[in-house]
């Protein structure tokens, strides 16, 4: 029992371990051929955004828009996928318990 208890704080402690690397991790997107540019981190918070001025034009705020969902969305995605490769073994071996994000 000890033994198992032991396996479970250090699985624990991995876990831990690698939420703060995805934290710290900055992943990148971008939409309109990188016109526009989203940062986030691996855990899929919003950290940048980088706007080409050929982005802007005041008559089609709309296509902007668009852009820049387009770029979070790819980010994201982006960060999902960091967090499946990060997490997703630590998840395995915690016997794919339910309720876990991964």
């Amino acid at each position: 029992m000890q033994q198992l208890l032991q396996q479970a704080q250090k699985m624990q402690q991995d876990l831990a371990a690698a939420q703060q690397e995805l934290a710290e991790t900055p992943v990148e997107g971008s939409a309109g051929g990188g016109l526009v540019k989203a940062t986030v981190n691996g855990s899929g918070e919003l950290k940048g955004l980088v706007i080409d001025p050929k982005a802007v034009d005041p008559e089609d705020t709309e296509t902007l828009a668009d852009l820049v969902l387009a770029a979070v969305r790819d980010a994201n995605n982006a960060a999902q996928e960091l967090q499946q490769e990060k997490l997703g073994p630590l998840a395995q071996g915690l016997g794919g318990m339910p309720g876990l994000p991964f």
